[in-house]
C-alpha cells in the first residue's frame, strides 16, 4: 500500500477512535424530542426541561464546554436559539436534567448561561409554529481551546455562537426532528 496512503488511513483510524460523542436518556438521535424538552408556552405543552447530557472523549486541549440547542428551521431567517450555556468547566463531561433551568441554579460552577430566543435565561424548549413540518433540533456540546468565553451575560445567542465557533477544537451532537404540535 502506498505510504501516503497508509498515513491517511492511520490518520483517519485515530481520529475516528477517538471521536468525541453525545449521549442523552431523553434523546435519541432521528427521534421526536419527548414531552419533557417541549416547551410550555406559545400554544405548546411541555416540561420544558433542557435534557441530562453526557460526552465522552474530547479532543486533547478542551479546556472548557459550551453546550447549545439550534434549531435552523425556524422561519426567521436565522434559526432560533433555544439555549445557549458557556464556560463549562473542562472537568466536567455532563449536564444534569434540568441544568438549564431559569435561574441555573442546576449549572456547573463557574457555568454561565445566555438569553436564548424567548427572551430568557435558561433553556426553552422546542415550540414550531402551528402546521409547521419537523424542525431539527440540534443538541451540541462544543469543545473549546480556552478556559473562559468573554461573553457578557446579557450577549446574544449569535454573539456566544459566534464565539464558540473560534475557539471549537471539537463537537459531538444530536439531532432531534420534532413538531411538538403533533
Amino acid at each position: 500500500m502506498n505510504p501516503k496512503l497508509m498515513a491517511a488511513f492511520s490518520l483517519f483510524v485515530a481520529t475516528s477512535a477517538s471521536a468525541m460523542t453525545l449521549t442523552s436518556p431523553q434523546i435519541t438521535e432521528g427521534e421526536s424530542l419527548k414531552k419533557g424538552q417541549i416547551f410550555n408556552s406559545w400554544g405548546c405543552t411541555g416540561n420544558n426541561h433542557s435534557p441530562e447530557l453526557k460526552w465522552v472523549d474530547p479532543p486533547e486541549g478542551t479546556k472548557s464546554y459550551a453546550v447549545t440547542m439550534y434549531d435552523p428551521d425556524a422561519p426567521t431567517g436565522s434559526g432560533w436559539w433555544h439555549w445557549v450555556m458557556i464556560n463549562i468547566p473542562a472537568d466536567v463531561q455532563y449536564l444534569k436534567l434540568n441544568a438549564g433551568k431559569e435561574g441555573g441554579s442546576l449549572m456547573p460552577k463557574g457555568a454561565q448561561m445566555q438569553r436564548n430566543d424567548f427572551g430568557v435565561v435558561g433553556f426553552g424548549g422546542a415550540c414550531p409554529p402551528p402546521k409547521a413540518s419537523k424542525h431539527n433540533y440540534e443538541i451540541t456540546v462544543f469543545a473549546l481551546d480556552v478556559e473562559k468565553l468573554d461573553v457578557p451575560a446579557e450577549g446574544s445567542p449569535a454573539l456566544a455562537g459566534y464565539n464558540i465557533l473560534q475557539h471549537r477544537i471539537g463537537e459531538a451532537q444530536l439531532i432531534a426532528p420534532t413538531n411538538a404540535r403533533d
